[in-house]
């Protein structure tokens, strides 16, 4: 009990690092990139070209970060494991910008942006940067620092949306009445590229303030850890690449087969209303960076199977909270991205629960993870992968960014059943698979009403909606005492 208490103080603290720089993406971001934007299609490269900056990330740390967890607890030199991992994306990471430089014509070419082959510059460095950062970060999570983590997270976005700010609104400004300092470097038909110059700095502060953690004990270099780290780690590559395809790709694909002239505007139409979704993200990535190296540390304890169930069946509920939330706040959040965008928000609940079933299937993991038994996490996230190409390429075309993001849903869906039986096949966990099914379709029942029927006006749907969730929160307390759990009430309901 203490130990799930521990992770879920942690997941609130590394939410911290995520949730705050999310909510100032959310909050800042969205509606002054949505609202400012000249055109659709200025949106949609910034959508395209951060989809592709997802894919080149898992590239670029080729699963170190998973294998940095489990060697260092593995071997128990955790210095030479570190100096290994990180002196490894160091040279990979530097490799990618000559190459990149060298050939930027190809790559711009590549990419179909040959008259902005800055924005291809500048994106490189900005995923060399992130990629080589990944194991700093990992440190300062694997020594439980979750404080400094999320300070430094916090302190990114701040940068990246203070300059934001200047380059969109303060200099065009400044530029109007006739600055001179302004107009001398100040081109206001550059958006797009301040956007990423924004970010590049943002990239470069984080690295600097990453110099203490980074040179904190001497860095050691092992071929033989390198070996053993890439093996365990590589099919993590595969699997990380086919998971990041399944989170991306409809983003690059609806450029080149949605049937309308300009694919950049339905790219950014659907980006925009993918904004509003990604709210479930958040959550699963603030469990996932707290949960990855406690199930790692449970893994030789006598109990961790039931651990594993019992973490599973408080994260449905909580997330189940957060998936009802969003949809039946929608007619209000909604209003996060600007009335040129905003048709797509028609999407939010169908990807919302894509990412629901993302997060189960993170918990579903653990077995194949803590057994190094890795390559079936490459099975499963290449079969979801294979799921999303299919419905993207065949009926995007016939239906449009729809059917993008059906295809969350059946990508995720897929990895969830493959994971889970084979999983009682191979390592058997005793999940409460009726108790979170139960929940699972009382909280569709309650977003769909909150959708679908129209109590009269705006403000009745939504508090009709707020009413079933708290009903919802109120039973979830009731038989499984979630919160209770949470807050230190140790086994004073349901089944702790």
């Amino acid at each position: 009990m203490e130990e799930v208490r521990k992770l879920a103080g942690q997941t609130a603290i590394y939410g911290i690092g995520t949730m705050v720089p999310r909510f100032l993406n959310y909050a800042v971001l969205t509606p002054l990139f949505t609202y400012t934007v000249k055109t659709d299609a200025d949106y949609g490269v910034i959508v395209e070209l951060y989809a592709w900056m997802v894919i080149l990330l898992v590239v670029l740390t080729y699963g170190m970060e998973t294998g940095f967890f489990r060697f260092a607890k593995k071997n128990g030199d955790e210095k030479v494991v570190y100096g290994t991992a990180i002196l490894s994306l160091f040279a990979t990471s530097v490799l990618f910008v000559v190459f990149v430089n060298l050939f930027i014509g190809d790559v711009a070419a590549f990419f179909n942006y040959r008259e902005n082959r800055d924005y291809i510059r500048m994106f490189t460095a900005i995923v060399a940067i992130d990629a080589f950062c990944a194991i700093p970060f990992a440190r300062l999570r694997s020594d439980n620092r979750p404080v400094l983590f999320s300070t430094i997270k916090i302190a990114n976005v701040l940068i990246t949306v203070a300059f934001l700010l200047f380059f969109i609104k303060i200099a065009p400004a400044a530029y109007d009445r006739g600055n001179h300092l302004v107009v001398s470097f100040y081109r206001p038909d550059y958006y797009v590229g301040y956007v990423f110059m924004a970010n590049l700095i943002g990239s470069a502060s984080v690295l600097l303030m990453l110099m203490p953690v980074i040179f904190s004990a001497k860095i050691v270099f092992s071929w033989r850890v390198w070996r053993e780290m890439t093996g365990y780690s590589f099919p993590l590559l595969i699997g990380g690449l086919a998971g990041s395809m399944n989170d991306v790709l409809d983003k690059i694909l609806l450029r080149r087969l949605t049937t309308d002239v300009d694919g950049l505007a339905v790219t950014g139409q659907y980006g925009a209303g993918y904004k509003i979704a990604v709210l479930m993200s958040l959550f699963i990535q603030m469990f996932r960076f707290a949960a990855e190296p406690f199930f790692f540390e449970k893994a030789s304890k006598h109990d961790a199977r039931k651990t594993y169930a019992f973490v599973m069946r408080h994260f449905v509920i909580v997330a189940l909270i957060i998936f009802i939330a969003i949809n039946v706040f929608l007619p209000v959040v909604q209003y996060f991205v600007g009335p040129m965008l905003r048709q797509a928000v028609v999407v939010v609940p169908i990807v919302s629960f894509g990412y629901l079933l993302y997060g189960i299937y993170l918990n579903l993991s653990v077995w194949y993870k803590v057994n190094d038994m890795t390559r079936f996490g490459a099975y499963f996230t290449i079969s979801g992968a294979l799921i999303t190409v299919i419905i993207n390429v065949t009926l995007i075309p016939v239906y449009g960014y729809m059917a993008s993001a059906w295809a969350h849903v059946a990508c995720y869906g897929l990895m969830v059943l493959l994971s889970y039986f084979t999983g009682k096949r191979m390592y058997r966990v005793d999940y409460d698979m009726t108790g979170m099914v139960l929940y699972l379709i009382a909280a569709i029942a309650i977003a769909l009403f909150s959708l679908y029927v129209d109590m009269g006006s705006v403000l009745s749907n939504i508090i009709t909606g707020a009413v079933l969730l708290v009903g919802f929160i109120f039973v979830a307390e009731r038989r499984d005492g979630t919160f209770g759990l949470l807050f230190g009430r140790n086994g004073k309901y349901g089944k702790t």
